[in-house]
């Protein structure tokens, strides 16, 4: 099964290189034991643009869907057994990129 694991963080700045040297290594361990999909980073909130295009006319708003002390920074897409394997791999990519995260699973 696949899980999407959200990376939650509050400021816009980007990871520190030991951030990265941890993540990097997290994504190498993903990929070496079967668990990697697909992952990615993303640039500060400020650059979203919505767009609703549920009338006559598409309207494009700037920014994020919602203001929030915290958005949205990255993510991965895992294949994991179960939800307790995906938890606790959660739970790593957590401590190696030092951010809140959260699981969901794919329909």
């Amino acid at each position: 099964m696949q899980y999407l694991v959200s990376v939650i963080y509050d400021t816009a700045g980007l990871a520190t290189p030991d951030e990265m040297a941890a993540i990097d290594a997290f994504n190498d361990r993903l990929e070496a034991e079967g668990h990697w999909v697909f992952a990615g980073g993303l640039v500060a909130p400020s650059s979203a643009t919505v767009i609703d295009n549920r009338g006559e006319e598409a309207m494009f708003t700037d920014g994020p869907f919602l203001e929030s002390k915290e958005y949205l920074a990255g993510f991965w897409i895992i294949q994991a057994a179960d939800l307790d394997a995906a938890l606790k791999l959660a739970a790593e990519g957590s401590k190696h990129c030092n951010r809140k995260v959260e699981v969901r699973p794919f329909l």
